[in-house]
């Protein structure tokens, strides 16, 4: 598979090729409803103000929490607490990429025509979710329930915009800087994606969100932050992947 660009953002490059084994990803992203099982059955935790910080996106309030909307505000360390939970993983930034570009690196999960609100939960002038008008309160534009949209290829929905979804990797500069963890086969990223990886302090989303324009949900953009989600918080969701038996 094709993945990076030299064409767009400085850690995005190179552009290279690698081997991504067969997966399973979620069609979905995981959303609050899903989430509300895995805190009732006592796997994940709803912590709000701990430095764990494990889902804090209640803060947001009712208009974020319909129970088909992706889930906000969950930590690097609960969306992998939650996969766990459902006998699956965190895709690899590799894996993931596959499924939202395919085999031959298109911009895209539909191909490479410009984002837009048919195709997109994304902001576009100032609207964000692609609300039909602007609102006095940014926040007021939320996401929309998972699976509006066109589905993307294999089947997947969502793969841009509506929720940055976290990746299992550490975050590098650049594929360059991350040299032979992010080449070959099956790259799972720096430390080959161990837990404990010394300079490497953040992990990666991917995707776009409603809150950003469609630039930002490119196949290949890569935003990086720290693991905690705290104490600077992000509106962050995900969804599992599985490896093939």
């Amino acid at each position: 598979m094709i993945r990076g660009s030299n064409k767009f953002e400085p850690n995005e490059r190179p552009e290279h090729s690698v081997f991504v084994g067969e997966f399973w990803m979620d069609q979905f992203e995981v959303t609050n409803l899903d989430f509300q099982l895995c805190l009732e059955a006592g796997y994940c935790k709803d912590c709000l103000k701990n430095q764990t910080c494990d889902f804090i996106g209640a803060r947001y309030g009712k208009i974020y929490q319909r129970p088909k909307q992706p889930v906000l505000g969950v930590s690097w360390y609960t969306a992998t607490e939650y996969c766990h939970w459902k006998g699956k993983r965190l895709p690899t930034e590799a894996e993931w990429e596959k499924a939202a570009r395919g085999e031959g690196g298109d911009l895209y999960p539909w191909g490479n025509e410009e984002p837009s609100c048919k195709l997109a939960v994304i902001e576009v002038d100032g609207k964000k979710g692609c609300f039909s008008e602007k609102l006095e309160k940014p926040h007021w534009m939320t996401t929309d329930d998972v699976g509006k949209k066109p589905v993307g290829r294999y089947g997947l929905y969502d793969m841009a915009g509506n929720s940055w979804e976290w990746v299992s990797d550490w975050y590098s500069e650049s594929y360059e800087k991350c040299g032979s963890s992010c080449l070959g086969d099956n790259p799972k990223g720096p430390c080959n994606g161990n837990e404990v990886c010394s300079g490497h302090t953040q992990k990666i989303v991917k995707g776009g969100s409603w809150w950003w324009p469609g630039t930002h949900a490119r196949g290949s953009f890569r935003r990086a932050h720290v693991p905690k989600n705290y104490p600077e918080y992000h509106h962050f969701g995900f969804r599992c992947a599985k490896n093939v038996e």
